[in-house]
């Protein structure tokens, strides 16, 4: 496609000098034949042969090189998205909650195969019209060479300008990253479908439009006043050229009433000078646009220049895994943070075994389960899976071994099937039996043959005409994450949207779901932990507690004071 683009520009680039020669033929052999000069008409059919080639080939040649550019596209976005996404997949949990990041990412998403492409083009126009320039010059030298006293002076400080005017645009550009996510926020609060019934609730719609508006106008006045700046100088560098290739055109003309030079000669130098002035403007501005274009995808290179801390191939992978954690001396504090999430974290897990993590929000139970998983390394201390520092194992050996039921859990736009196929896509991809026995062995398989098209039901408002409730979109996430064959089960809030129905038939189920499995559950609910085989007790990032429910109620500790606010919650009257 580039060949094929290189070639197009290059036959344009030469077009113009064959259109002046092949008029300047004509009008000379016209004047030869009416004055009697000339004798055949062969000289005049040889310059309106070769004016009809040049015209016919620029015809097709701009076809060819829309065709070219658009397939060159095409094929960079392609290529450039791709590469953003398999990036952003290596990278961890840790960039993706960092704001900085966040105003790189969204820089380089700025369209950036567009930018690639249109380096690519301008460049290669930009060379196209300096060679049309460069070619016309030479003729028009040859007919008066004060031409290119009167143009060239005006070309260079027009350039300047027009790279400070682009370097300006790509900073200003570059400047507004956080406020244009700002302004996409605003339009995701106002259009989605998940935040619309809360915003229109609370009567958020004009205030968020307000803000958004707001954003919007001073992006719109900063690119008036760059727009009206380049108009007053685009004006002026057309109206010195154009003046000053009038002068040495109307030059010309006398000089002809003297015999100096042909009526051909002056018949293009007109054209000539005109098509020269446009053909160093566009010089200048595609130029100019493609060392923009470089600016903008120096933001592309910014984010590829971030490397992953952590390495999904590699490391070791150890086929006998048998699900056991230990937790050695793990201390952890988030990035922007002066406070320890976790402090000395100490735990063993045995295989098969299942350990419910309890305590108050911010206590720091979903930060150790992110550290077992190895979203996150600790400050200090060790996490180890089957006796093995999780940081010498590859993650995608890690990962195999671990399902994991996040608090805020996946709802995906796809199909009920497909949901569940995400736990193990590999695996499941084809085998719609398997996916059925996993509805059945959670216990949403009749919930499922009821919906419209039972497996086959296209969950999610943005592309399907279907949703579920928060507690069917739970027992979907359940049944995600038992659909991976791992050792390791990570239960965060498991229950939390269920009704007590659900809830009961969970509790019945677990022990045959969990059967050979190491789990650990993240809860707030009492009636969740009885699954557990002992209980921890964290609070503010430490341990301070752990044994079976009964023992911890005999301690009388924090753990027995949690659950009899939890009983005394229970017992209160409902108003009517």
């Amino acid at each position: 496609m580039l060949t094929g683009a290189v070639g197009s520009y290059f036959v344009l680039g030469s077009i113009p000098l064959g259109l002046a020669l092949s008029a300047r033929g004509v009008v000379n052999s016209l004047v030869d034949l009416l004055n009697n000069r000339a004798d055949n008409h062969r000289l005049l059919l040889l310059w309106l042969t070769l004016g009809l080639f040049f015209t016919i080939l620029d015809a097709l040649s701009r076809f060819s090189l829309k065709f070219f550019i658009e397939r060159l596209r095409d094929e960079l976005n392609l290529k450039v998205t791709s590469e953003i996404l398999i990036h952003a997949d290596s990278l961890e949990l840790s960039c993706f909650e960092d704001p900085r990041f966040q105003d790189i990412l969204a820089r380089a998403r700025q369209d950036s195969a567009h930018h690639f492409a249109q380096f690519i083009t301008t460049t290669l126009s930009a060379i196209t019209n300096l060679f049309q320039s460069l070619s016309l010059i030479g003729l028009l030298v040859v007919i008066d060479p004060l031409i290119v006293l009167f143009i060239l002076p005006v070309a260079i400080p027009y350039l300047i300008y027009q790279w400070r005017l682009s370097k300006t645009r790509f900073q200003l550009e570059h400047s507004r990253a956080t406020k244009h996510r700002w302004t996409q926020y605003f339009v995701d609060r106002l259009t989605s479908h998940e935040s619309v019934p809360e915003v229109t609730l609370l009567g958020l719609g004009p205030y968020f439009i307000k803000k958004f508006q707001s954003l919007m106008t001073e992006f719109r006045d900063q690119d008036r006043n760059l727009y009206i700046r380049n108009l007053l100088i685009n004006m002026t560098f057309a109206f010195i050229t154009t003046i000053a290739a009038y002068a040495v055109f109307t030059r010309v003309a006398f000089r002809v009433l003297k015999g100096g030079l042909t009526i051909g000669d002056v018949a293009i130098f007109g054209g000539a000078s005109i098509r020269l002035r446009t053909s160093i403007e566009n010089a200048i501005l595609d130029f100019t646009s493609a060392l923009e274009q470089m600016l903008y995808i120096s933001n592309l290179l910014d984010f590829f220049s971030i490397k992953p801390q952590f390495s999904k191939e590699g490391g070791s992978a150890f086929p006998s895994a048998r699900g056991e954690v230990k937790v050695k001396g793990v201390t952890f504090t988030y990035p922007g943070s002066t406070v320890p999430a976790l402090k000395d974290i100490s735990l063993h897990v045995k295989p098969g075994e299942t350990v419910a993590l309890v305590g108050e929000n911010g206590a720091g139970k979903t930060t150790l389960v992110k550290l077992i998983g190895r979203l996150y390394d600790p400050d200090q201390g060790v996490v180890l899976f089957d006796g093995y520092d999780v940081r010498t194992l590859s993650l995608e050996y890690l990962h195999s071994q671990l399902s994991f039921v996040f608090q805020s859990f996946g709802r995906y736009e796809a199909t009920i099937s497909e949901n569940i196929i995400y736990g193990d896509w590999k695996k499941l991809l084809d085998d719609r039996k398997r996916v059925e026995e996993i509805a059945s062995l959670v216990g949403i398989n009749n919930m499922i043959v009821r919906m419209p098209k039972g497996y086959d039901t296209m969950l999610g408002r943005s592309f399907g005409e279907f949703t579920l409730s928060m507690g069917q979109w739970q027992q979907i996430a359940l049944a995600r994450a038992f659909a991976r064959d791992a050792t390791l089960l990570i239960l965060d809030e498991p229950t939390s949207n269920l009704d007590a129905r659900s809830e009961y038939d969970l509790y019945c189920r677990f022990k045959q779901i969990a059967k050979g499995k190491t789990t650990i559950l993240v809860s707030h609910l009492f009636s969740t932990v009885n699954m557990a085989d002992r209980i921890i007790v964290l609070d503010k990032g430490q341990i301070i507690e752990q044994g079976t429910h009964e023992d911890l109620l005999a301690e009388n500790g924090h753990y027995a004071s949690l659950y009899r606010l939890h009983q005394r919650q229970m017992k209160m009257p409902v108003s009517a």
